[in-house]
């Protein structure tokens, strides 16, 4: 969906719908349209991937039952329709045995102002309770059954996870398509059956009997009711779906045939009882297609854990992971799911985090680490905090981020919606044309067949007049395919969004696929982004007649006393090189310019040259070469003495990241040209880019400058710039960019204000985002190409009564089964690009 606050404004309500039968962007026109019509409506979005709608209206504007009523005038069934924010108890009350002893339990729970709606069911002892935001919960609503005198067996939240309502839908959906399906292919298949003989050997008694008995319930009954109620309430409310065309297109010919009682003539029945099956075939294979093409998210969204085990009093108990509550102790076994978002609190083990991040090495886990809920514990055993539950755990979010980008509209889209919108009626007028030219000029038009029937087997020139003008017309109305032009888009983001999801890449938004195409300048911050983020020691010099264990000896003793965290960075250095810190006394700090302490007896001072001098401390020059090309590559240096006397230099940097030379070079490789943009001094940052490999710096930006360095890059180059970050002071420059990218190890505000997260934090993401992005937005470019095509070209060729509407009706199935596939194949191409 768009993106959307998860609460309604004040004085507004949320509704959201499952419209099973919104399978297009066509579709999903029609309905917000419809819906946009009501009075008190602010905003309509539609996600053809789940089915939903979402709602947003005033409270003085219509409820549920309106917008459910206006959906279905619309010709669209609704599955269900329920309030954002409102849940949905189901309370086992085994002694409600009698409508009295309803009456009183809804009487008690009616009193309280959060409770909805109630609803009693005597024969299976169970009350379904809907409470508002502010409404009661579990345990508040058995109290207040237990209050008025009823035990309460069990209180279980329905609907509490939306894939699960997804599942359910789409697999009711499918079952009755097929069931519609299998009512309709065996009498068309008898017919079928019925028909070569008495066409081509010996006439049957009593054929048009048979077939009008045959064809009757797949027309107008189990078959084709759904389609013809669906089309008239479609016409009744101005707007013209897909199903217009079918009814149009099976009807006419049932009803013509009939007259073949009365006066000899062409039966069309069977052309009509065919339309109508090979319709609902093709509504059922689009309908599973399009559940292959979903099936990553569909994954993402069942991995989450459905027990936990916590610490409650002192023993271990095993609870639903929607009781957890912030700051539960959750104990995680090897080989189980982390059950959701966390701290761990004790322990340590390897995590598999490839659902969240694509990466598929363990990760290592020790007290302090966060995890992520759905990951799996490898092998130790953990105590984690439970940090975030619910709607706000990581994985809750990346679905929402997900939902946002499949009901997201590509600026590209606003061509196929100015198409869809006028399709329909100007097929239906193409349609009459064809009818009526055929009626009043088949002289003129016969040369045609007679050209087409040389390789056309179904193409016959002799046929009457009328004959010729019904089948024209019936062949425009079942080979155009609205459905096709819908589904371009939607598919091809379905499949992008559950590839980059696989791997660890979170796009937000259609309008960032198109825009990444064109991005010629690549912005990234520095620190945390190209460098760790975090100083490390990564060079020692040693003075003549001094080792480096020594050297690093008297520097560990001493900064170890010391909080900053250049300080820490030559403590963990020297521990990495198996120095452990010795002990100190004595120990001063002089702020920015140095500290001092006594080692063993020793006096050590460690600092900048300025400080070293003005104490009088000799074998500086010595030491002077050293000092510059350290601090010229962009080093922390300083320097080390004992009791007056210069021992050596200890350098610390913020290091680079593992991957941010290759994926630089990647990103020249894909044409584009690399600005980094940092706080820190140009001699530093030079010294980084110089490194890595950056065509452009811009040193000693502050976070405000951030936005208006991007403003002048945009000016310069257009409005190609994206730009990486990861920090808070990331934000406001993400939102300037064209496309904002965040590292997702980083900050939430700069994760929020992003159109691409990077949820592995590697930089070598940014180039897969973008070749992603080209390789969907190449898709969605193909499907809307050859949908366009196959309209414009069969259209006509129908018209001029070349194509039979038997083959038509196929041909429209093919063409939108062929946009589904093609977006499939996504997969391949970027797989095939990565390697």
């Amino acid at each position: 969906m768009d993106k959307a606050k998860n609460q309604a404004p004040q004085g507004q309500r949320e509704l959201e719908l499952i419209v099973p039968g919104m399978g297009s962007d066509h579709c999903a026109g029609i309905i917000n349209k419809t819906i946009s019509r009501l009075d008190g409506v602010s905003n309509v979005q539609t996600n053809i991937a789940r089915h939903r709608v979402s709602v947003r209206s005033f409270t003085s504007g219509p409820d549920g039952d309106a917008v459910r009523k206006a959906v279905e005038g619309a010709g669209y069934d609704v599955a269900s329709v329920r309030e954002v924010g409102t849940r949905t108890f189901k309370v086992t009350v085994p002694g409600m045995g009698s409508d009295h002893c309803a009456g009183i339990i809804k009487s008690t729970l009616g009193r309280h102002d959060g409770v909805q709606t109630i609803s009693t069911n005597i024969a299976n002892h169970t009350v379904s309770v809907v409470v508002g935001p502010a409404g009661p919960a579990e345990q508040e609503l058995k109290k207040l059954i237990e209050g008025a005198g009823y035990d309460v067996a069990a209180v279980a939240l329905e609907g509490d996870t939306n894939q699960e309502e997804d599942s359910a839908v789409e697999e009711a959906y499918l079952k009755l398509a097929l069931r519609r399906l299998w009512i309709a292919a065996v009498p068309t298949t008898l017919i079928m059956l019925l028909m070569m003989p008495h066409m081509f050997w010996q006439p049957i008694p009593g054929y048009l009997a048979i077939v009008v008995v045959l064809a009757f319930p797949v027309v107008f009954l189990f078959g084709g009711a759904a389609t013809h109620k669906a089309s008239w309430r479609s016409l009744k409310n101005g707007t013209f779906n897909m199903d217009v065309l079918i009814s149009m297109g099976s009807l006419p010919p049932f009803i013509i045939g009939l007259v073949g009682f009365v006066y000899p003539m062409t039966s069309f029945i069977e052309m009509a009882a065919t339309i109508m099956t090979f319709h609902l075939g093709g509504r059922y294979l689009e309908a599973k297609a399009k559940g292959k093409a979903s099936q990553a998210i569909r994954r993402l969204l069942t991995l989450g854990a459905k027990t936990a085990r916590v610490e409650r009093d002192g023993e271990e108990i095993e609870i639903p992971v929607k009781e957890l509550a912030p700051g539960d102790i959750m104990v995680v076994r090897p080989g189980d799911k982390v059950p959701t978002d966390g701290e761990v609190v004790d322990g340590e083990s390897h995590l598999d985090e490839s659902i969240a991040t694509g990466e598929s090495i363990p990760v290592y886990k020790s007290a302090g680490d966060t995890v992520i809920g759905a990951t799996i514990n490898k092998e130790g055993r953990l105590r984690v905090k439970a940090t975030r539950v619910g709607g706000d755990t990581f994985l809750a979010q990346v679905v929402k981020l997900i939902d946002e980008a499949q009901g997201s509209r590509v600026p590209i889209q606003e061509f196929a919606d100015r198409m869809t919108g006028r399709f329909v009626p100007l097929v239906l007028i193409i349609a009459l044309g064809s009818l009526l030219a055929w009626l009043f000029a088949a002289d003129t038009l016969r040369p045609i067949l007679e050209w087409g029937a040389g390789f056309l087997p179904w193409v016959d020139p002799a046929a009457a007049t009328p004959v010729l003008a019904i089948l024209a017309a019936i062949a425009v109305l079942v080979i155009a395919c609205p459905c096709a032009l819908g589904l371009a888009t939607p598919t091809a983001l379905m499949v992008g969004s559950g590839i980059g999801a696989e791997r660890g890449i979170l796009i937000r938004s259609g309008e960032a696929i198109q825009t990444f195409k064109d991005i010629k300048v690549m912005v990234l911050d520095k620190t945390g982004t190209i460098t760790r983020g975090e100083p490390k020691l990564t060079e020692t010099v040693v003075a003549s007649g001094i080792t480096e264990t020594e050297l690093l000896e008297l520097a560990a003793a001493v900064e170890n006393a010391s909080e900053h965290p250049i300080a820490r960075a030559i403590v963990d250095g020297a521990r990495e090189r198996g120095v452990k810190p010795g002990d100190v006394s004595d120990f001063r700090s002089t702020g920015a310019r140095g500290v001092s302490g006594t080692v063993a007896g020793q006096t050590v001072l460690i600092g900048n040259r300025l400080l070293l001098e003005e104490s009088g401390v000799q074998g500086l020059d010595a030491l002077d070469q050293a000092l510059q090309d350290l601090e010229g590559k962009g080093r922390t240096a300083v320097i080390v003495a004992r009791d007056g006397q210069a021992c050596g230099i200890v350098a610390v940097a913020d290091t680079l990241k593992d991957e941010s030379v290759a994926a630089i070079k990647a990103m020249h490789e894909q044409g584009l040209h690399v600005v980094m943009i940092t706080g820190d001094n140009e001699r530093a940052a030079n010294a980084v880019a110089k490194e890595v490999g950056i065509d452009e710096v811009r040193a000693g930006v502050l976070p405000e400058g951030k936005v208006d360095a991007i403003r002048e890059l945009q000016e310069k180059y257009g409005n190609h710039v994206a730009m990486v970050g990861d920090g808070i002071n990331d934000a406001p420059a993400l939102k300037q960019a064209n496309v904002g990218i965040a590292i997702g190890a980083g900050a939430d505000v700069a994760i929020e204000a992003a159109d691409v997260t990077l949820v592995r934090g590697e930089l070598s993401g940014v180039v897969d985002a973008m070749v992603l992005s080209r390789a969907t937005f190449k898709k969605i470019v193909e499907n809307l190409i050859w949908a366009s095509g196959y309209n414009v070209a069969a259209i006509p060729i129908a018209a001029s009564g070349l194509l039979h509407p038997m083959i038509g009706v196929v041909a429209m199935t093919a063409s939108s089964l062929s946009v589904i596939g093609n977006s499939m194949l996504l997969r391949r191409r970027y797989d095939k690009v990565r390697r």
